[in-house]
């Protein structure tokens, strides 16, 4: 049986008497984690860029429209499903806290997709949380197994395990048969790729990328619903995706009987602060290195992480800086800033000219250690009279996985930084949990709640 199949199967027997229950209450979490940081995120310019070309491109559709339409959330316009779901998932990356799989970013790609989805189409609200673990099942499977080749290579894992991801939730969502729901993931296996250039230039190209995925991801769903024929080892043929792009031969067994045995979406880490998901672990350890120092002053900071992870385009960079995304891509400014300003905020990432950063930055160096663990690092920090300190940080993605306390107080702070008022959080956190009872329109209005904060802004 080809992947796609094997995949498709797993796909259309999920729901909530096969799904497990901690699973079924991560996915709750990790909707609620989109929607949390995608609301506190509404003062970045991301989305804006996403919602003129929209409009540009499909223009307003309002709700009598005879056309499908969905929200712009945050905006409160209508427009085309795609349109939403480019300008939406903009929306969401914008602080570059979503949930991380790995290097891939599932949930900023999914939840607009899924969202719009059910505005526009009417698909019931009990089928969500199952999709939403389909997508992330999929997409995990594969960016675990295959990202460590496709990421050297300059491959971008939310734009190659993404699509497929999106086309099984979309399929899903739908309640494709099995044989149209392999078709959805062949056609987005065809339809994978971008590149990680951006990061190395400081440039936003990656903040429309998990826009396009999501769309990638709806055209599939629905080409598939519309009888296109597709290839059956579009995965793991010989011009696959796994052989094109990671340039190794597929486990077909194992990657297929993995699926419902080791639940991939435990793997989905969240992010505490607005810096790449790499940066977690070494803003962590420099704020535990910041209380030993107790502001003596320092030399240098030697900095060892796994080479997967130095690796990646920007992290070695040290300026000058001119752009966010040059910033919490670099590793040296991420721990100089958290050593100097301490928890690094909006407002830390985009000061460029920061004298006491900046001379930090130069102070820290990168050293690629194969004997430490990804989302781990060693600080050893030199200090004037020639002692040293240490912080020696362990960490996995269970220490990201946070429940749903954690979760809350992680999306308010964020609520409480750029001032997106409690009762929206009180509506995302009432939807997420009354699922599948309740309505897609909650989303809308909790973000409508941004019109005050516009409002104010004019």
């Amino acid at each position: 049986m080809s992947l796609v199949r094997s995949f498709a199967d797993f796909v259309c027997g999920l729901d909530s008497e096969t799904i497990p229950d901690e699973v079924m209450e991560r996915a709750r979490l990790c909707l609620l984690n989109g929607y949390g940081i995608g609301i506190g995120c509404h003062d970045t310019p991301y989305a804006p860029v996403a919602r003129r070309a929209a409009i540009a491109m499909d223009g307003e559709r309002p709700a009598d429209s005879p056309l499908p339409s969905a929200t712009l959330l945050g905006d409160g316009r209508r427009t085309s499903v795609a349109g939403a779901i480019l300008a939406n998932a903009a929306l969401f990356h914008g602080r570059a806290q979503e949930d991380a799989s790995g290097a891939a970013h599932l949930g900023t790609e999914m939840i607009p997709l899924a969202t719009a989805m059910i505005e526009a189409y009417g698909y019931p609200l009990d089928r969500l949380l199952s999709a939403l673990v389909a997508g992330y099942e999929i997409g995990g499977l594969l960016e675990e197994a295959h990202a460590v080749h496709t990421t050297p290579a300059g491959l971008r894992s939310s734009m190659v395990y993404g699509p497929i991801a999106c086309a099984a939730m979309a399929a899903r969502l739908m309640a494709l048969p099995a044989d149209r729901t392999a078709s959805a993931m062949a056609l987005a296996a065809s339809a994978t790729g971008g590149n990680l250039q951006s990061f190395a230039d400081g440039t936003d190209e990656w903040r429309y990328q998990v826009g396009m995925v999501g769309r990638v991801g709806l055209v599939s769903a629905m080409l598939a619903a519309e009888g296109a024929i597709t290839a059956p080892y579009a995965v793991e043929g010989k011009a696959g995706l796994i052989r094109s792009l990671a340039r190794q031969e597929p486990d077909v067994e194992g990657l297929a009987g993995t699926l419902g045995r080791h639940w991939k979406i435990h793997r989905v880490a969240f992010k505490p602060f607005p810096v790449c998901a790499f940066n977690q672990s070494p803003v962590t350890a420099a704020l535990r290195l910041r209380d030993k120092l107790a502001g003596r002053p320092v030399a240098k900071v030697d900095v060892r992480m796994n080479p997967y992870e130095t690796g990646y385009a920007g992290m070695d960079e040290k300026g000058p800086f001119s752009t966010i995304s040059g910033t919490l891509m670099s590793i040296p400014f991420c721990i100089a800033t958290a050593l100097v300003r301490g928890v690094p905020s909006m407002r830390h990432m985009t000061t460029y000219d920061d004298p006491a950063v900046n001379d930090l930055v130069a102070k820290v160096e990168l050293v690629t250690d194969a004997g430490v663990p990804t989302l781990s690092c060693i600080l050893e920090a030199t200090l004037a009279d020639g002692s040293t300190v240490v912080e020696d940080l362990r960490m996995t993605a269970l220490d990201y996985a946070y429940d749903w306390d954690e979760t809350s107080a992680l999306i308010r702070r964020i609520g409480a930084e750029t001032g997106v008022p409690d009762a929206a959080y009180d509506r995302l956190e009432a939807f997420c949990r009354d699922l599948p009872a309740g309505d897609i329109a909650t989303v809308r209005e909790a973000f409508a709640m941004l019109d005050t904060l516009r409002a104010a802004a004019e």
